[in-house]
């Protein structure tokens, strides 16, 4: 489970408004997803996101993930 710093919550940010990639790492796999949005479902956070090369829609929960990175 991972805690984002508040310099990581800017960075996602940023990359949800300027629609540029993250990796979000979970359980040994590696997810290189546009992200979208970040919103709050039954008190979790989840990053809505899409697959850059198929556009399928994917939902990553925050307290799930190993880590986040924006990919510069």
């Amino acid at each position: 489970m991972t805690q984002l710093s508040v310099a990581a919550y800017d960075a996602l940010e940023l990359a949800i408004r300027r629609g540029t990639r993250i990796i979000v790492r979970r359980r040994g796999t590696d997810f290189i997803v546009i992200a979208e949005r970040l919103v709050l479902r039954d008190r979790r956070e989840a990053i809505e996101a899409r697959h850059p090369t198929t556009g399928q829609p994917l939902t990553l929960w925050v307290d799930e993930a190993d880590s986040i990175e924006v990919v510069r």
